[in-house]
């Protein structure tokens, strides 16, 4: 009889401990969704999907430890499984307190970068995240009382093991039905992570994150010429000519284009306290074209994908870094196009070389040298945060640049405003901003020194005598603000920082200073609405150089037919007139909110440019490019 007692009481806690972890688990992923992922369901459906998304699929992984033989293992197999998903969901937390995004699988390829993110990455990790790993000292808990019990037994629970999956299974598919019926053809939204995370769980997405990557391993294999060809038909059909008047205006000269690491339009022409944010730029804008409405396009690339895209006018895949998931790709870029003309190219970073896999990827870019921390003099007193800072980066790097043959086109990238935006106590120029975000308020600062250290290069240049035969070009990146600091940015703004606002916080300088041309007042400020992927074309063109022949998905922006649409890949798009974002249609220049049937023709129209331009990537297709 006491014998029959135990087996029973073993067979409920064969049942019992899956159903524990699943709901330790569960209950730390939903507090998750709502203290770090900020997700705010808009209907009681929302609700319901955002709540039992989890369930299934760990009531189903946990579940596997039934078939287990022995009690120990069970437990252990629990144990482990729950710790790595713990470890799953809290580095999904750190990154999206960084990169307001998801894990991917490319991304954890990209161990080149792990040690230099370590300072942005500590600056996200908070002492109070011990939280995240409670339950799993509870789970410990509860099995060493199940240890307790000394009959170690294997009954005969195939029934219950029946019923488990089962409601595990009905869970999963009414997860995945309310989710389809809520967003048609959820799964074909492989762009929007948070999309997904919101309605297949983080464990699922991450699954399904698998399946996508074998999926884009093997397009390369089945690619050949013809796919190239549809391609070339579609982007020549959508060519837009260059301008007449600006066709060839800086034919010659050299090209030096200027990175600025997450340098958002807004500091321009705005204020802290009373004091500019980028007085150099402010006066520098006045004396070159100017593009006020650039809109960055990266992914999870950022600084490499805002390279990737000027140099090649292709987007971004949106799912790791082009960086690293393709750099062996033949790339038709901006800077071979150059090298065929004549033209000696070369990157400046002083970083580590195989940061960002540039070491591997610059060669399949085309540059004939790239000047890394290697070749830079970077001492503790010069250097600060990612390393050697923006003043002498620039002075080191215009003595380099007096050594190469002209013509040359020069990229150099900028590190100082670099998340988290740290500054030695010499180096500001101006007070950090006060408000309860440390991010945010040091961001000025870095801006500021930023702006400060392309004054000095610019006065270089002209004391070295290589300003006047030079164009030279300035964007900004990416974002360096993202929208976990919404909070503080609305009171810099003074303003609730609305969907609209928050897309317009995207936008990015742009800026081509032609010595001789546009200086002396003599520059002008395009209103034009473009993105990244419009800067290739643009410049080549400026340079007398025609594009018409090349694969590439942006647009003069100075060309008279031009058409003002720029796209994104979570759907997201803009034109001259209407701005769609948070499933909202506004008048682009008021924010006023309109009519979704104003802004219909455009909705889903950015899904076959993306077709086309991923094909070029996973394809490897300009490989059977012979014009190249």
């Amino acid at each position: 009889m006491e014998v029959s007692i135990l087996m029973f009481r073993n067979r409920r806690a064969d049942i019992f401990l899956p159903m524990i972890a699943t709901f330790l688990l569960w209950l730390k992923t939903y507090t998750v969704y709502r203290t770090c992922f900020h997700f705010k369901p808009i209907n009681l459906t929302q609700e319901i999907i955002l709540f039992i998304n989890p369930i299934g699929f760990l009531m189903i992984l946990f579940g596997a430890c039934l078939f287990l033989k022995t009690r120990k293992s069970r437990s252990r197999y629990i144990l482990i499984s729950s710790f790595i998903l713990s470890i799953i969901l809290y580095a999904n937390i750190v990154f999206y307190r960084f990169f307001n995004d998801f894990i991917t699988i490319p991304i954890l390829f990209q161990t080149n970068n792990f040690r230099e993110l370590g300072d942005s990455v500590y600056t996200e990790i908070k002492w109070w995240d011990f939280i995240f790993f409670l339950d799993i000292l509870v789970l410990y808990y509860v099995q060493k009382k199940q240890f307790l019990l000394s009959i170690s037994v294997n009954p005969d629970n195939v029934r219950h093991r029946r019923l488990y999956f089962l409601i595990a299974c009905i869970i999963m598919m009414v997860n995945l039905g309310i989710s389809e019926i809520d967003r048609p053809q959820l799964l074909t939204r492989t762009f929007d992570r948070k999309l997904l995370v919101k309605n297949l769980g983080p464990y699922s997405y991450q699954l399904y994150d698998i399946i996508l990557q074998s999926k884009s391993s093997a397009q390369k294999a089945f690619a050949d010429e013809t796919k190239l060809m549809d391609t070339q038909q579609y982007v020549q059909a959508n060519y837009t000519p260059p301008n007449k008047e600006y066709y060839g205006l800086a034919k010659g000269r050299n090209l030096i284009l200027i990175s600025l690491e997450s340098t958002q339009n807004f500091v321009i022409n705005s204020t802290l306290n009373g004091k500019e944010i980028s007085p150099f730029l402010n006066h520098f804008i006045k004396d070159s074209f100017y593009f006020p409405n650039i809109y960055h396009q990266t992914g999870q690339g950022k600084t490499s994908d805002a390279e990737f895209i000027v140099e090649n006018s292709l987007y971004p895949l949106n799912r790791g870094a082009v960086f690293f998931t393709h750099s062996g790709n033949t790339y038709a870029s901006m800077a071979k196009k150059l090298q065929t003309a004549g033209y000696y190219t070369a990157a400046m970073h002083a970083n580590n070389k195989s940061f960002w896999n540039r070491n591997i990827m610059y060669k399949s870019i085309g540059y004939q040298k790239f000047f890394s921390s290697t070749s830079y003099e970077i001492t503790p007193n010069n250097s600060v945060g990612w390393g050697l800072k923006d003043i002498p980066f620039f002075e080191q790097s215009a003595n380099l640049i007096r050594s190469l043959p002209n013509p040359y086109y020069v990229k150099l990238i900028t590190l100082t405003n670099h998340h988290p935006f740290r500054l030695d106590e010499e180096d500001n120029l101006i007070d950090e901003y006060d408000s309860d975000d440390p991010i945010v308020n040091r961001y000025f600062t870095t801006v500021r020194y930023e702006d400060e250290a392309l004054k000095h290069f610019i006065q270089k240049l002209k004391k070295e005598n290589l300003y006047k035969r030079s164009i030279i070009v300035l964007y900004g990146d990416h974002h360096g603000i993202s929208e976990n600091h919404h909070a503080a940015m609305s009171h810099y703004l003074r303003k609730e920082i609305t969907p609209y606002d928050s897309f317009n916080l995207h936008r990015v300088p742009f800026i081509i200073h032609i010595p001789g041309i546009t200086d002396q007042g003599k520059g002008i400020t395009f209103s034009t609405v473009g993105g990244q992927i419009d800067i290739r074309p643009t410049i080549l063109h400026l340079l007398g150089i025609e594009t018409k022949e090349d694969v590439q998905f942006g647009h003069d922006l100075l060309s008279p037919s031009f058409k003002q649409y720029v796209i994104f890949r979570d759907g997201r798009f803009v034109t001259d007139q209407y701005l769609w974002t948070a499933n909202t249609c506004y008048l682009r220049e008021s924010g006023i909110a309109v009519d979704v049937e104003q802004c219909k023709p455009y909705i889903g129209k950015e899904s076959k440019i993306f077709m086309y331009s991923d094909k070029i990537i996973y394809g490897d297709l300009l490989r059977f490019n012979k014009e190249r």
